[in-house]
């Protein structure tokens, strides 16, 4: 399966279990190809066919963005080194999630969580320490006799009481064998993840420039480099109704492309959308995208007003 066909039939699973879907991605790099929402649960999702070809950057990115706008990277493949991804594990790229599409609808359609992950060495799962001594007890099994039977040490079981370490697939499939129950748990693929440290980003100065501006009127402001817009500009007093994504740039064809995508992804993040056209534009909005000439925005020194603004234009265009 291509990549093309991949994407489609995410974006298919997605739709059948109720999300709604931004526009694709179509720049390069980027660290996500579609986002997607159902309720509260905000997916950045990068499609690949081989997950080694993902490297750092790129899993570093969608962790700041998934924290920024409050939610969770996916990764979905199709191989890894030279075999296919199997279906029901998790696989781990620099801490980010990845599966196969089987893995997914299986997940957001069946409701069947994936119970094993892939890390160097083999498969394996999580157990359910507490439940797991509490059978061996209420069976009256000593940790020695069942170290025994499943051909590992004392202390072995003891983590996997105390929840201090995981299973092997086999050593878990035993444990059912022995006890009459299982104790797996499942993965938990948006679980919050702190994002390793950041590089820091070469800003260009005419970015720069406008990021002071931002800056100064109390906004953090995380630069981006593989998405359709250069940075996303929030404010602590207001987070919830102030996380901007926010493009820079001359107007052009290109940005007027880069403004639909925006827009696109906003609606989909729940976020504002703000592109800073260098010199003049005529256009205020592009569907959700509210254009700011620069000079425009050197007025401003207040965050509030200037989020007043935002919002004013937001609420303009969704009522024409």
């Amino acid at each position: 399966m291509n990549k093309e066909l991949l994407i489609t039939r995410a974006i298919a699973i997605l739709g059948r279990a109720g999300f709604i879907i931004s526009e694709r991605c179509d720049i390069r790099p980027r660290s996500f190809d579609i986002a997607a929402r159902r309720e509260n649960l905000l997916l950045l999702i990068k499609v690949i066919s081989n997950i080694d070809g993902l490297n750092e950057e790129t899993t570093r990115e969608m962790q700041f963005l998934s924290k920024y706008l409050n939610g969770y990277p996916i990764v979905i493949g199709e191989k890894t080194r030279d075999h296919s991804l199997e279906t029901g594990v998790v696989y781990f790229r620099y801490g980010v999630p990845a599966t196969d599409i089987n893995t997914v609808h299986d997940f957001l359609i069946e409701g069947l969580p994936p119970l094993v992950y892939a890390e160097h060495g083999g498969l394996y799962v999580n157990i359910e320490g507490n439940i797991l001594k509490e059978e061996r007890i209420r069976k009256n099994i000593s940790l020695g006799a069942l170290a025994s039977l499943l051909g590992v040490s004392r202390r072995t079981i003891s983590k996997y009481e105390e929840g201090e370490m995981a299973a092997s697939v086999d050593v878990a499939l035993r444990l059912e064998e022995i006890l009459g129950m299982g104790f797996t748990v499942a993965v938990n693929l948006f679980e919050k993840l702190e994002p390793s440290t950041q590089k820091k980003a070469n800003v260009a100065k005419e970015f720069s420039n406008i990021f002071s501006m931002l800056k100064n009127m109390g906004f953090e402001v995380l630069p981006i480099s593989q998405a359709p817009f250069d940075a996303v500009s929030q404010s602590g007093s207001r987070r919830d109704e102030t996380t901007i994504l926010t493009g820079v740039g001359e107007c052009t064809r290109t940005m007027v492309k880069k403004a639909h995508l925006m827009s696109s992804i906003s609606e989909v993040a729940h976020t504002q959308s703000l592109l800073i056209v260098h010199g003049a534009s005529k256009t205020k909005n592009i569907e959700r995208t509210v254009l700011m000439e620069d000079k425009e925005l050197k007025k401003f020194d207040d965050k509030d007003d200037f989020i007043d603004l935002l919002q004013e234009r937001g609420r303009r265009i969704e009522v024409s």
